[in-house]
């Protein structure tokens, strides 16, 4: 009983009725169904994270590699250029139709990607990363509205954009050592870090207090690779029980709700907005890692990666760009006060 009262509450919070509602129930059969036939989404091997819940040397190990490798990822990018390229070219002489951005995203990220079914369009994706691909999409094809979205898992992410399925993702993606070995990032658009989610009445007060609890994280998540490094390291206890991912975040928030896990840690800006979804949770203590988004192209991709950089400059800098996004989307979730989550000054070390 007191887990169904806790379910709708949880779908109280999803801003309304109607197709909110609906997409959570969906969320909610497609949790049990993963319940019931004990699937578990994971990142490919070559993305560098483990392979399962049970990889954790083999995290600690990839993550040690990639160190080695790689320093400031979130700096290891081109600069700008507003200059076509073949990518660029390709994209625009896409014939009647497809004359469009490719583009993966989130449906289901509150306030990031999302449908808002109390809007006067409940069809139209909206959200700050959604802004920001109209803004790209304006810039290379001359019309905002030039996008062909296309919704993707947490854990499909990289490979979505090695198989072409997409010119680029932008979806809440932190940049790290070990992603730009396999896809090639843009500079930094947001700052975050993991954090804590779990009920009110919970007794799990932050990531220390994580002992002999179950955790949900998505697959191919920066959140997994910390929590199986840091278990690894000693530094999470080895009771804390990890095992449970799932391809999409608000998964996670759905197996929060059903009282499968006692806590979820994700990035604190989707935290915030889940919390906002669901008022019997909120976030746990503070933010144990600093994270940056960054807008995620093909290896080979160069014109396209400086040319997103340079739309990034105009972005930050536009009193109708990143500030305007934040105080639409993001300030009821987040706060009024954006500098906490603003990008560091972008640097180009990317030489090849």
């Amino acid at each position: 009983m007191r887990t169904a009262q806790r379910v709708r509450s949880g779908l109280k919070g999803w801003g309304g009725v109607g197709a909110m509602a609906t997409a959570c129930v969906v969320a909610l059969v497609f949790a049990l169904l993963l319940t019931c036939t004990g699937s578990v989404a994971h990142r490919p091997a070559r993305s560098g994270a483990p392979t399962g819940p049970a990889g954790g040397g083999v995290a600690g190990a990839e993550q040690a590699v990639a160190a080695e490798d790689c320093a400031d990822p979130e700096k290891q990018t081109l600069a700008p250029s507003g200059d076509d390229g073949p990518t660029i070219e390709a994209i625009k002489n896409r014939p009647g139709e497809k004359r469009k951005l490719v583009v993966g995203i989130d449906q289901n990220s509150y306030r990031w990607g999302y449908r808002d079914a109390n809007g006067p369009d409940s069809a139209r994706l909206e959200g700050f990363d959604i802004d920001l691909v109209h803004r790209i999409a304006e810039d290379i094809l001359g019309d905002p509205d030039a996008v062909q979205f296309k919704a993707i898992p947490t854990d499909q992410r990289i490979p979505a954009i090695q198989d072409g399925r997409v010119d680029m993702v932008v979806r809440t993606m932190t940049i790290t050592c070990d992603r730009i070995r396999d896809v090639a990032f843009s500079a930094p658009y947001f700052r975050t870090g993991q954090q804590v989610l779990a009920p009110k009445s919970s007794p799990v007060k932050g990531y220390s207090a994580l002992a002999d609890r179950k955790i949900c994280t998505a697959a191919g998540s920066t959140a997994y690779a910390k929590l199986a490094a840091d278990k690894e390291a000693g530094l999470l206890p080895r009771s804390a029980d990890i095992g449970t991912t799932v391809p999409n975040q608000l998964d996670c928030l759905v197996r929060l709700q059903l009282g499968e896990v006692d806590a979820v840690v994700t990035d604190a800006a989707l935290a915030a907005s889940q919390a906002a979804q669901d008022p019997t949770v909120e976030l746990k203590g503070d933010a144990f890692t600093t994270e940056y988004y960054g807008v995620a192209m093909k290896k080979d991709a160069d014109d396209l990666v400086r040319r997103v950089n340079r739309i990034l400059v105009d972005f930050r800098e536009d009193t109708g760009g990143w500030q305007k996004s934040y105080d639409t989307w993001l300030s009821a979730t987040l706060g009024g006060d954006s500098s906490k989550s603003e990008p560091p000054a972008p640097a180009y070390l990317r030489t090849d």
